[in-house]
């Protein structure tokens, strides 16, 4: 099993200290940093200083690593365009050398959008625009240099766009995550090269798992051509006072974070990821909420990683 670092900066976070997280991470050898797609905070926080760019951010950090892998669970496509997405990531993927993973989901938190102006059309709506921003924006970037891409879809038209630029090595891997049980699954098929479930049990997990492999199955393609993986909540210590420490420090309950997340000590929180592990998830998302923690992401590296 492989672990990433996921964070949540609207919850609070400027870019230096994702930065320093970032470095950490590749230092300590996780697999991957990422970070949500957010502007306004959540819960009874004041998000200061205030939100940060995902794609700038995720570009000066590219700079400044040489290894891990950078991405998003998950960008929202209700923030966007998607011809001008698909340059954005490109260019963060060539600024990295090809280490870009790009999750895109429909968009949920409506507050964020009435904050910033930005546009909130239905569920329905949405997952419309979100299928059809990953069909232009494999199109793009599928569209062999020298040639044009159009697309005429409800709601976005292209004419004649060049698709340029291109990503570093062909197209970044697509993550698609979420709990639905049609459209999901479906977009997951037919675009994804990985399928998230964030924030639930390992049964409700398996569950999802087993509905999107049913998906592949019955549209030909082969579940083994997906990556499976876990979000959850992460809170480790050695010793009942370090883990109600840092539990006080996300203004959480360590019995509530037990049953709803990856809580405990070292062997407590492997023993828990290995159950993921058992229903077929190759990666899990560790969602640090603490980001100024970093003994958090050594503990774990070091005491829990070896053991998954």
């Amino acid at each position: 099993m492989k672990l990433r670092v996921f964070t949540e900066p609207q919850q609070g976070a400027d870019y230096e200290t994702l930065l320093a997280v970032a470095k950490a991470a590749e230092d300590l050898g996780y697999e991957a940093f990422f970070r949500s797609d957010h502007y306004v905070s959540m819960g009874d926080v004041d998000g200061l200083p205030g939100p940060t760019d995902t794609w700038i951010t995720l570009g000066a950090i590219a700079r400044e690593t040489s290894r891990i892998r950078l991405g998003t669970l998950v960008t929202s496509a209700t923030f966007r365009y998607p011809g001008p997405l698909a340059v954005a990531v490109a260019q963060v993927d060539r600024m990295s050398g090809g280490r870009v993973d790009f999750g895109l989901g429909a968009g949920w938190f409506e507050a964020e959008h009435k904050a910033y102006a930005i546009p909130f059309p239905p569920v329905g709506e949405r997952f419309d625009r979100l299928e059809e921003q990953l069909e232009i924006i494999t199109g793009l970037w599928g569209t062999p240099e020298g040639e044009k891409y159009s697309f005429d879809g409800k709601h976005y038209q292209i004419v004649d766009s060049p698709a340029l630029p291109k990503p570093a090595n062909g197209r970044p891997p697509i993550v698609i995550g979420g709990k639905g049980k049609k459209r999901t699954p479906a977009l997951t098929v037919k675009y994804a090269d990985e399928f998230n479930v964030p924030f639930d049990s390992v049964e409700a997990v398996g569950a999802q798992f087993d509905v999107v492999r049913a998906a592949a199955q019955a549209a030909g393609r082969d579940p083994k051509d997906l990556i499976f993986s876990a979000a959850q909540i992460v809170v480790c210590g050695k010793t009942d006072a370090e883990i109600a420490r840092r539990a006080a420090a996300v203004g959480r309950e360590v019995s509530e974070l037990r049953e709803n997340g990856l809580c405990g000590t070292p062997d407590e929180v492997a023993a828990k990821l290995r159950t993921f592990g058992e229903v077929g998830a190759e990666r899990v998302y560790l969602q640090f909420l603490d980001l100024e923690d970093l003994d958090h992401l050594q503990l774990i590296a070091e005491e829990v990683a070896p053991q998954v």
